[in-house]
């Protein structure tokens, strides 16, 4: 182990986004060989580490024998620490950078490369795209991963999820984790993943729906759920995950899903102004076409029945009573952009027969349901609404879908002892930052996706 991490531990951990506060000082990194220009008697290489790019200069005069015999060495993605002082420069692209003295080789990356990060970061400064091909990258992720645009995407992610926390935290939502292994499929249907409990069938959740509101009826007035759902669709779109992860919340007391309506797009707003704040130079860099700008206040909504007729007006005709397509979906996020001029809308009482058991359905017109999906520039990114909190609306529920009621006392038996009316959604954490970076394919924001046909890494 070298000696300068052991002389100077306060000094180790410094990132490379961070070094402008240190000119004129000794500092150590470490991180990856992002690429290496050695001509001999000067060397420039540029350090990467999850937060940026640093050029340490190695002129032969100026550092030392075993320095540049280490630098001779190195080769792209080789994991190295360096020792150095923080000099300001007017070539490199930072404005300062690094003199080592000290340079130990950590790790040795194989050559050639199946994914080289500092091409794939050419290309898309030149030409927008990366260079290799979406399997190429999706079979070599942990390299995909270390181009800088990638590890901004997880950042703004990150921040994205603080943002949603600390609103929910503040508004006095407790935050919970539910069951991902249940006894029954939580939405009935054919799309869930079977598993061997011990000998019996169990199923991996679609939703954290029916425990949530089971806490609900434990008392909990608000709570949230951040975690892993499964869904068993042979779906190939660029939108659709077979594990996806949420953010849950439910809410009690409510008036109707209207109160739902408004508690998520005061969420949403917040915790994307959240993350635009907070990774201000990741956007500025990437992402310079998302624009920082504050979300209006409230979101359109709009209804079926008149959908019909909205989508009609386009051209496009959905049986009344069904659900509307992926091609109504954008005709709609067409709609709502030349009347209201807005990237989110909502969509409310949808037909009550394409909705699970547990959606409140319309006294007056049961064939509505109270049931809400939030769009963000032509994609679903969270579903919810009210829930039916009277049991024996419950149980008229279960029994018109075919569902056996036995099998269902472990959520019904509690509504017999009093639950308030409440609803909530889940809101979709890659969809939600695909869309707000304007990414093509949710498996682009999503570390490790699985989808029908990839199960590795």
């Amino acid at each position: 182990m070298a000696d300068f991490r052991e002389s100077n531990p306060s000094s180790i951990g410094q990132r490379t986004s961070n070094l402008f506060h240190h000119i004129g000082k000794n500092v150590t990194v470490g991180g990856w060989v992002h690429d290496i220009r050695n001509k001999g008697n000067i060397a420039f290489i540029e350090l990467r580490d999850d937060t940026g790019i640093v050029q340490l200069t190695a002129k032969r005069e100026k550092v030392s024998d075993k320095v540049m015999e280490s630098i001779n060495q190195l080769g792209k993605e080789d994991v190295i620490l360096v020792r150095g002082v923080v000099l300001e420069s007017k070539i490199a692209k930072a404005g300062y950078e690094m003199v080592p003295t000290e340079l130990e080789i950590l790790s040795k990356a194989e050559s050639p490369l199946p994914l080289d990060p500092k091409s794939e970061e050419k290309e898309l400064a030149e030409k927008g795209v990366f260079k290799s091909d979406f399997d190429t990258r999706m079979n070599n992720r942990v390299l995909d991963l270390r181009t800088p645009l990638n590890l901004a995407i997880l950042r703004i992610q990150a921040k994205l999820l603080e943002g949603i926390q600390n609103y929910l935290n503040k508004k006095g939502f407790v935050q919970v984790f539910t069951p991902c292994i249940i006894g029954g499929a939580s939405e009935g249907g054919a799309e869930v993943f079977k598993i061997d409990y011990f000998g019996k069938e169990a199923y991996l959740r679609q939703d954290p729906q029916l425990h949530r509101q089971l806490l609900i009826a434990a008392g909990l007035r608000g709570l949230y759920d951040l975690g892993p759902s499964w869904r068993a669709e042979k779906s190939h779109t660029q939108r659709h995950l077979c594990e996806h992860r949420g953010c849950a919340v439910e809410l009690s007391f409510i008036s109707d899903e209207s109160d739902v309506i408004r508690m998520e797009e005061s969420l949403v707003a917040s915790s994307i102004d959240y993350a635009m704040k907070s990774c201000e130079d990741e956007l500025k860099r990437f992402f310079p076409l998302v624009e920082r700008k504050t979300l209006k206040l409230p979101f359109p909504e709009i209804r079926f029945p008149q959908i019909y007729d909205i989508l009609n007006e386009y051209g496009h005709h959905i049986e009344y009573g069904d659900d509307y397509d992926r091609e109504g979906e954008l005709l709609l996020n067409r709609y709502v952009n030349e009347k209201f001029d807005s990237d989110f809308f909502f969509v409310n009482r949808f037909p009550t027969k394409t909705k699970p058991f547990y959606v409140m359905a319309l006294d007056d017109e049961p064939q509505w349901a109270r049931s809400v999906d939030l769009l963000y520039r032509g994609v679903e990114v969270s579903s919810g609404g009210q829930r039916e909190h009277r049991r024996n609306n419950i149980l008229a529920q279960l029994k018109e879908r075919k569902i056996d009621l036995k099998s269902m006392e472990w959520f019904t038996e509690p509504f017999r002892y009093g639950v308030p009316p409440h609803g909530g959604f889940n809101l979709g954490i890659e969809r939600l930052t695909a869309q707000l970076l304007s990414r093509e394919n949710v498996r682009e924001v999503t570390p490790f996706a699985r989808d029908p046909e990839r199960l590795l890494p």
